[in-house]
């Protein structure tokens, strides 16, 4: 299992959870029914340790994305707790880079929000640049990168934010098969080098498995944890590894039993 280094011992012995998710519920409106309400999350309870990387495994519509939103604190739980290691870092499916700044200048935006000296933005996106293999690309409008490379971008703006605890929402389903196979290996290259905390969505399951030191399973509407598995497979991993297809197996059994599970509700 590959091993990620904590950005300071004090972090070490005072941060026991980069995310605590406690018997989180989450309603919405009925639609077509006034005063009525619809369950999407349903006593949800998930701990991520620091450096730790999870993924978040579900069928369309589960509330994976709904949970996502919690953490990140777009929205509040209607039952429940949430409490993060500082503020977290949300990237989505789409890049939502601002198209009319070039590349450095969205990832310095996010270091001006954060509290960076102008004198220093430069420099730190330069370098996240270099993190992400997008050296030279700091003058580059968004029109002129490729899909990969947008995504680059976005994921070095999230860690501009410098925050412990990285959420992914699906953020390589848009791009073909190939980009996505090259951007496993470079998050998973970030992810230990920096040490971060990641939550990732996907309905993928290959791509879970690859990428995950645990793949958690939730149920079909309401959402619930339905069930976790720790992949301890030796790194790094390719997609048509045996041991990554026999454990994806495994896994799409379980999800095709809780979608079977849901349709006969």
């Amino acid at each position: 299992m590959a091993t990620t280094t904590p950005k300071s011992a004090e972090a070490v012995e005072t941060v026991t959870h980069a995310a605590r998710i406690e018997h989180v519920s989450k309603s919405f409106p009925a639609p077509g029914t006034p005063g009525g309400q619809q369950l999407v999350l349903d006593d949800i309870t998930l701990d991520v340790a620091p450096g730790e990387f999870v993924t978040l495994l579900g069928a369309s519509g589960c509330g994976k994305s709904t949970l996502l939103n919690l953490a990140a604190g777009l929205d509040l739980p209607s039952a429940g707790s949430i409490a993060t290691d500082g503020r977290p870092a949300l990237m989505f499916q789409e890049h939502a880079l601002f198209p009319w700044l070039t590349a450095g200048k969205n990832i310095e935006l996010a270091l001006k929000l954060r509290g960076v000296a102008a004198q220093e933005r430069r420099a730190e996106a330069e370098r996240l640049l270099d993190l992400v293999r997008l050296s030279g690309a700091h003058g580059k409008r968004v029109h002129e990168l490729s899909g990969g490379m947008r995504q680059r971008v976005a994921l070095a703006r999230a860690l501009a934010q410098d925050s412990r605890l990285l959420l992914m929402d699906e953020p390589f389903a848009a791009l073909d098969a190939i980009t996505r196979d090259v951007l496993h290996d470079e998050l998973t290259r970030i992810w230990q080098e920096t040490g971060v905390s990641v939550l990732f969505v996907t309905h993928n399951v290959r791509e879970a498995v690859r990428l995950a030191e645990r793949v958690v399973l939730m149920s079909s509407r309401p959402g619930r944890v339905a069930r976790e598995w720790t992949v301890d497979l030796p790194r790094p991993r390719r997609l048509e590894d045996t041991a990554v297809a026999e454990l994806s197996t495994e896994i799409t059994e379980e999800l095709r039993g809780e979608i079977r599970r849901h349709g006969r509700h």
